[in-house]
Order: C-alpha cells, then sequence, then structure tokens
C-alpha cells in the first residue's frame, strides 16, 4: 500500500512540527493543487455569502481562508532556502508564478473586494475593537494595493506582472547560489600563511564537504571574510574578493544583470498602474517613513560623516601599511586584513585571541538565558524531533503560562543552503478560533567545524536573528495575518538589532563568553578592550552598508528602470555619491538578493538604519533604568513583541519608550558625531 502524501494527513508529530522525515518533494505538487483548490472555495464562498457583508462573515472569514496552503507555503520555501537541492530548485521555479497568479485570483477576487469594501467605508460604525478595525484597514489596503479597484485590463497586467516577478525572483536568488556553489579556492599549506586555527579548521570542513583534498576557500560569508582579514597573501585575497563580488555577473544562464532592469521595470510598471510615480513612492507609503525623501534624509545625516570617519580609517590603515613596506593605493581586499592589524595596534585586540572564547553552543545558550531573565522564556531540547538536517536542533520554548512555540536553530553552511542569516516560520501565532502556537526557525552559515568558533561579528549574527525569533515567538494576536514580524520593514528590524545589545554586556561575556580548551571567562581586561573598539571601523561599515541603501533607492526611483545597465549604473551612481574607491559595496547589485531575490526589501534597505534609529534610543532606557534586565522596562519590551501588527508601530515604540525617538543615540553609537542635542522622528509621514 502507498503511504499518504505527509502534506495531505493531519501532522501527528510533536507540537505540530513537519514531519520532515517523511516529506519528499513528490509530495508537493499534489498538495498545492489540493490546498489552491480548496482556498478558492473558501474564497468563493466569501463572495457569494447572500448576507450583508459583516466584519465575522467577511474579514475574519479571510483570516481563515488558506491555512492549508499556507502549511503548505511556509513548508517549501524554507526547505528551498535551508535545505535546497535541484528537485527543490525546480519546483521552485515552476510552482513560484502558478503561486503568484493564485495569490492575485485572491487579491483581485471582485466579490470580496466589494464587501470589504463596503464593510471599511461604515468601519467607524462597526463597534470594531482595537486590532479588528486596524486588521479591516490593512486588508482593504491590501486589496487596493494589489489592484482590486483598477478596471479589468489593469488587473490583468498586474496579474501577468506579479507571475513575472515571481519567476524573476526565484531565478535571480537560484543563481547567486550557483555561483556560491561552484566557486572555490583550493588552498595548499604554503597557502595558509597568517590564517589562524580555526579558520583553517573551517576551510578543511569544507573541503571535505565539496570532496576537495586539503583547504578551500568558499564564498560563504563565514570563511571568506575571515581569509580577507587574516591571509598574508595579498594575491589571494584579490582573487578571493573579486570572486566575491563577482557573484551573479558571469555571462550566461547565471547572469543576473539582464534580469535586474525587468524586475525594475515591472514593478515601476506595476507602481504606475496603482497611481504612483515610482515603486519606491508606492513602497514607502506604507512604512514607518512614508517617502523616498525621509529615507534618504536619513540615509544623507550618516553618508558625510561615515566618509569623514571611514577618511580617517584609511590613513590609519594606510600609516600602518607603509611602515611594513606597503606601496601603492590601498584596494578593497587590503582593508579587512590592515583594519585587523590596527585593531591589534590601537587597541591590543586580535580576533584570534578573541575567537576561542565564542564557542557557538555557549553563545546560543546566552541567547536563550537573556530571553530567560527578560521575559521568563525556557528553552528546552526535544530530541526526538523530526528535523530537515541533522544540523538541525529543535527545542520547546516555555513560560510562566506553559507552552509557548518550537524554535529550530539551523547554524551551519551547506552547499546547497542560501547563504546569509535570516529567521523564518513554519507557523505562525494566533488565537482566532484556537491557540495556535508558533514553529519559528533561526538559519546561520557559520562554518562548521569541530569545535565552531564565532568572531563577535557570528555572535551577534546569531543574536540579532534570535531577536527576531522572539518576534515570532513572544506574538499574542488574535488574527493571523497581524501575527508575529508581520509588521512594516523599517520597524521589524527593530526586535533583531535592539536584541544584539546583550551580547556586549559585560555580565553576558564573563558568563558565557569561556576559553573552548579551558573553560576560562575571557579576561576583563580584554572585554574592556572589546568594548573600548566598539565603535572602531565603524566607518567603513557604515559606507558599505549605506551604498547599498542609497543605490536600492536610487534604482526603485529611476524615470526609466527598464533602460538601466547596471554595470554602469552602478559605476556611475557610486561616482556621483563619492564612494571610497577602497571600500566595497556590502551588496552589488548582481548578488543583491535583499532586492530581487523578492520584493521585502526592495525600496527597503534603508530600513535597517532606520530601525536603528529605534534599537541605539530603545535600548537607552535600558541604560538609564541603569539595568540591562530591569524588569518594568523588559516587561514594555515584551508588550512591544508580543502586539505584532495590531497597532502603528510608532504608536507601540511610544508606549515601550515613552516618547517617539531620537537619532543621537545611533549617530553616538558609530562615533559618527558627538552626542549633543535632540533630533526626534516623528509619525510615519514625517522625515527623521
Amino acid at each position: 500500500m502507498t503511504a499518504p502524501n505527509p502534506l495531505l494527513v493531519p501532522w501527528t508529530t510533536p507540537f505540530g512540527i513537519p514531519p520532515f522525515d517523511r516529506i519528499l518533494p513528490e509530495h508537493f505538487p499534489p498538495a498545492f493543487e489540493a490546498a489552491m483548490a480548496e482556498h478558492l472555495e473558501e474564497i468563493a464562498a466569501i463572495g457569494a455569502d447572500p448576507a450583508e457583508p459583516g466584519f465575522a462573515n467577511t474579514i475574519e472569514a479571510l483570516q481563515r481562508s488558506g491555512r492549508a496552503l499556507s502549511r503548505v507555503v511556509n513548508l517549501f520555501s524554507n526547505l528551498v532556502f535551508s535545505f535546497g537541492g535541484t528537485a527543490l530548485e525546480e519546483l521552485d521555479r515552476e510552482m513560484s508564478p502558478r503561486l503568484a497568479q493564485h495569490g492575485m485570483r485572491v487579491s483581485l477576487d471582485p466579490a470580496v473586494f466589494a464587501r470589504v469594501d463596503a464593510l471599511h467605508r461604515r468601519r467607524g460604525g462597526l463597534g470594531l475593537a482595537e486590532d479588528q478595525l486596524r486588521v479591516l484597514d490593512r486588508t482593504h489596503l491590501g486589496f487596493i494595493r494589489s489592484g482590486a479597484a483598477l478596471d479589468a485590463v489593469a488587473k490583468a497586467r498586474m496579474t501577468e506582472i506579479s507571475e513575472r516577478l515571481a519567476l524573476l525572483h526565484t531565478r535571480f536568488g537560484q543563481n547567486v547560489v550557483h555561483d556560491e556553489k561552484v566557486w572555490s579556492m583550493a588552498l595548499e599549506a604554503a597557502d595558509l600563511d597568517g590564517l589562524p586555527g580555526f579558520l583553517r579548521e573551517g576551510m578543511e570542513g569544507a573541503a571535505t564537504e565539496r570532496s576537495i583534498p586539503g583547504f578551500v576557500v568558499t564564498l560563504s560569508r563565514s570563511l571568506i571574510e575571515p581569509f580577507l582579514t587574516f591571509s598574508n597573501r595579498r594575491d589571494l585575497r584579490e582573487r578571493a574578493y573579486k570572486a566575491w563580488i563577482a557573484r551573479g555577473t558571469h555571462p550566461g544562464e547565471h547572469d543576473n544583470r539582464p534580469l535586474i532592469s525587468e524586475i525594475l521595470a515591472l514593478r515601476a510598471e506595476r507602481a504606475k498602474l496603482l497611481g504612483y510615480p515610482s515603486f519606491a513612492v508606492f513602497r514607502l507609503a506604507d512604512t514607518m517613513a512614508g517617502t523616498p525623501e525621509a529615507a534618504e534624509e536619513l540615509l544623507s545625516q550618516v553618508w558625510e560623516p561615515a566618509k569623514r570617519k571611514a577618511a580617517a580609517e584609511r590613513d590609519r590603515l594606510l600609516a600602518v601599511a607603509r611602515q611594513e613596506g606597503f606601496e601603492g593605493p590601498l584596494e578593497p581586499w587590503d582593508w579587512r586584513y590592515l583594519a585587523e592589524k590596527v585593531r591589534r595596534a590601537d587597541y591590543d585586540l586580535d580576533e584570534a585571541e578573541l575567537k576561542p572564547y565564542f564557542l557557538l553552543e555557549n553563545i546560543q545558550q546566552a541567547a536563550f538565558d537573556t530571553a530567560t531573565r527578560l521575559f521568563g522564556l525556557t528553552f528546552t531540547p526535544i530530541p526526538d524531533a523530526p528535523v530537515y538536517h541533522p544540523d538541525v536542533r529543535a527545542y520547546e520554548v516555555r513560560d510562566a503560562t506553559g507552552h509557548v512555540g518550537i524554535f529550530l536553530a539551523d547554524p551551519y553552511a551547506r552547499a546547497d543552503k542560501r547563504s546569509g542569516a535570516w529567521m523564518s516560520s513554519y507557523r505562525d501565532q494566533e488565537n482566532l478560533d484556537a491557540p495556535v502556537s508558533p514553529i519559528i526557525v533561526n538559519n546561520n552559515n557559520f562554518a562548521k567545524s569541530e569545535p565552531t568558533l564565532l568572531s563577535f561579528d557570528d555572535a551577534e549574527t546569531l543574536f540579532h536573528e534570535f531577536g527576531h525569533a522572539l518576534h515570532g515567538l513572544l506574538s499574542q494576536v488574535r488574527y493571523p495575518s497581524q501575527s508575529g514580524t508581520s509588521v512594516r520593514r523599517d520597524f521589524v528590524e527593530l526586535p533583531s538589532q535592539i536584541y544584539e545589545h546583550w551580547l556586549a554586556v559585560p555580565e553576558t561575556l564573563r558568563r558565557y563568553a569561556l576559553h573552548h580548551e579551558t573553560g576560562e571567562p575571557v579576561p576583563d581586561a580584554v572585554i574592556a578592550r572589546l568594548l573600548a573598539a566598539r565603535g572602531f571601523n565603524q566607518g567603513f561599515a557604515t559606507v558599505e552598508y549605506t551604498a547599498a541603501a542609497l543605490i536600492d533607492m536610487a534604482l526603485h526611483s529611476h524615470p526609466a528602470p527598464g533602460t538601466i545597465e547596471i554595470d554602469r549604473f552602478e559605476a556611475e551612481f557610486l561616482q556621483r555619491i563619492g564612494m571610497p574607491r577602497e571600500i566595497g559595496i556590502r551588496h552589488r547589485p548582481a548578488h543583491f538578493q535583499h532586492l530581487f531575490a523578492g520584493s521585502g526589501y526592495a525600496a527597503g534597505y534603508y530600513s535597517y538604519l532606520w530601525a536603528e534609529v529605534l534599537d541605539a534610543d530603545g535600548y537607552d532606557a535600558f541604560t538609564e533604568a541603569q539595568d540591562p534586565f530591569d524588569p518594568a522596562t523588559a516587561a514594555r519590551l515584551r508588550a512591544l513583541l508580543s502586539a505584532g501588527d495590531t497597532r502603528d508601530p510608532m504608536e507601540l515604540y511610544v508606549a515601550f519608550r515613552g516618547r517617539k525617538p531620537s537619532i543621537a543615540p545611533l549617530l553616538r553609537s558609530r562615533e559618527l558625531l558627538p552626542a549633543q542635542g535632540e533630533n526626534p522622528i516623528s509619525n510615519n509621514r514625517s522625515r527623521p
């Protein structure tokens, strides 16, 4: 007897975790077909309801619809990114336009929109609770922004655009993964000069995974960045750096450059169909910033100070380089290498000295225990939980009231895994008909070795993604569309970025930064030097990020994006803004997955800086309380995290902080300007 498709039957696994051990790629096509058909039946029933439109029979019915499809889509999309492989990638290319078409059929359904629109027009007299009024407003806005109010011809074109963009996004992301998978640089013992033991072990592990003898550098950030930092071989640093920035630019079937102008043109066309002059204006209209000008003003407030600081950093790097006989100009593949030398000279701080204290398991436990102290959460391993890869660890999350959710940790880089670090969900929290707890996953791409040692930046990344995870885990909302991280893009990074602060708390470092061989805590003198160096190289970091945010806004504001030749545009743009030649943009367009492997951060990459204004100002609340674990402040932060999209983000922030945020703490933390004066950000329509 053939076993039933596990995607079409109830899951009896612990806590409803997907039965990964029974799921095969061939299970997805019939599951997608059944789930999409069920969803369309649900939508048709809502539209055909003879009763007068009401909140329950329209909005709540929409919230209940599509649950089977959401279950399959969440599972599939997570496996494509985290597990990968040819079969899933082929299916992703096949399904992405079909799912986009399905989404547009729902979003453009005239009968359903008529009911939502009628309900929205009389919303003031419905006696709705605050979360209900917001879900009605947001549902109506979602239909409008999808094109439901357009004529038939425009609706048809919106659907065509959506389908084509879905395919282009998928191809773009898969091309980057391809380039990262196929490139490696094999090294012999003579090529390892300057490389610390932890990096050699990681490179040896990567070589083993790829069945290559010896050591290899791959395009995983966890290998290439430390290689650029420590290798004494300038020729190899140049080769590795040029391969890193060339992802997506190789002529042929995996070249992303032809895709970019088409993606930009389609986005601009969609925005104009909806009455907006550009995609940037369309996207920013539904953010805290409100307008591209507001986002650009924030970026401009840091751009020139960042360049000044980077110029001073460059001069210091060159001074050290000249002492060692270095001639000629500084190149981008030199910066990290020389910066490490300067950090050692000026702060007596060596990353190779620090790294033995940052054992992956200890840092993960530090993230857990910080959440215990702040929010009363506990994390218990589930040894028998089904997982999609042996690297993955599952934990039950509880608090004083009982079960909260499930957390999955997937820390290591793999050839088929998407690069970078991210949080996602297999199931979102809701409480519409019955309590539904979340299943949240964190993906990182640390180089696997025994033991796995992290840089301080790696450890911050782990805390960052865990902050996102807490946003999903602590969600306490009624409606699924308001759950957890379903908030405006320039607010969603606040929970992740504010959580990074607790890694640098001296108490955290003393307890969890333990030498992996001796168990001794990192010395207080090293902690002091580490904290003193927090502003070091911030000119470089701010320039490489801000340039990427500025080019994002320029691309999505272009009056004729279909005419863009991306290599020329990139070069001319960087020259126009005065990009220092020694610093590479953080993401070149051809591998800028935030923008082009999906639309989530399109015209929204600025949001990391916007959220940093919030997180720097927000963490000051704990500083003012003179306790990084102050219970009252932590309770207000938990209230913010649990609220999801039930209230306007600025209202949530003001409820937490007691006032609107100031940019001063951000400038102070990056050592871009002296702390002076206040520059409050007001509501979501005004400029920072």
